[in-house]
C-alpha cells in the first residue's frame, strides 16, 4: 500500500504558537485555506483512491478540496488526531508538551501531561487508524493528521527513519510524506517539506524502540 501522509494547514493557532491540540480545533485561516486548496494541484496526477482524516476541524478542511475533486468521501478517524496537550492546551510554553515526548524517545513511553496519554495510547489509537485505512483495501490513500502525531508516528514505523532525522526534517503546514508497505514494513518513498516557515516549533519524536511500539 502506498499512503500519504498530510500535515493540515496553517491556523490561527499556529501563527500565535499555542498548543491547540484538543477537539474540535481552530479551523484553517485564510492562509490555510489557500494552501488546502493549493494541495490540490500539488497533488495532479498523483493517483489517490481514498482521503481520510482526523476529525479535528483543521484536518478535515484541508482534506477536503481534494476529496470533492476527486469525487471521494472524506472518512474521518479520531485516531488520527494530535497528541493532546492536557493541561497545557492553549497555552503557549511547549516546553513542557516537548519535554513529554522528548520522554518517550528517551525510553519513558509511560509519561504523560495531566490529561494527556501516554506512548502506548498515542500509537494503539494511531496504529488503528492505520489499520482501519488499510481494511479498505485501497492501493493508495491519504491521511491528514498533526505534526507531533504524524513526526512521532513515523519515527516509530517508519524502517530508516531515526528521530534525530525526523526531529531534523521540516514538517511545514500541508507537507506530504509518502510512505509504502505494511504495518511492521513501511518504508519512506518522499518527505515534501510544505510550506516553509509557518510553525515556530519543532517537536521531537518518539524513538522507535520496542517500548514505544507497544
Amino acid at each position: 500500500m502506498l499512503l500519504h501522509l498530510v500535515r493540515h494547514g496553517r491556523t490561527a493557532s499556529n501563527v500565535a504558537g499555542l498548543l491547540d491540540t484538543a477537539h474540535p480545533g481552530a479551523p484553517l485561516d485564510r492562509v490555510g485555506r489557500a494552501q488546502a486548496a493549493a494541495l490540490v494541484g500539488r497533488l495532479d496526477g498523483v493517483r489517490v483512491d481514498a482521503v481520510y482524516s482526523s476529525d479535528i476541524v483543521r484536518a478535515v478542511q484541508t482534506g477536503t478540496p481534494l476529496a470533492q475533486v476527486r469525487e471521494l468521501l472524506l472518512t474521518t478517524l479520531p485516531g488520527l488526531r494530535e497528541i493532546p496537550a492536557g493541561d497545557l492546551e492553549m497555552l503557549d510554553d511547549w516546553r513542557p508538551y516537548i519535554d513529554v515526548l522528548r520522554a518517550w524517545g528517551e525510553g519513558e513511553p509511560g509519561r504523560r501531561r495531566p490529561g494527556g496519554e501516554d506512548a502506548f495510547a498515542f500509537f494503539d489509537r494511531f496504529d488503528a487508524a492505520v489499520a482501519a485505512i488499510m481494511a479498505g483495501g485501497h492501493g493508495h490513500a491519504l491521511l491528514v493528521s498533526h505534526g507531533a502525531a504524524l513526526r512521532t508516528w513515523l519515527s516509530g514505523r517508519v524502517a530508516g527513519l531515526t528521530p534525530l532525522e525526523v526531529a531534523h526534517r521540516h514538517l511545514g503546514n500541508t507537507a506530504i510524506v509518502t510512505i509504502v508497505g505494511e504495518p511492521d514494513d513501511w518504508r519512506l518513498v518522499s518527505w515534501d517539506d510544505g510550506v516553509t516557515g509557518d510553525t515556530p516549533h519543532s517537536v521531537p519524536p518518539a524513538r522507535p524502540d520496542a517500548d514505544a511500539r507497544h
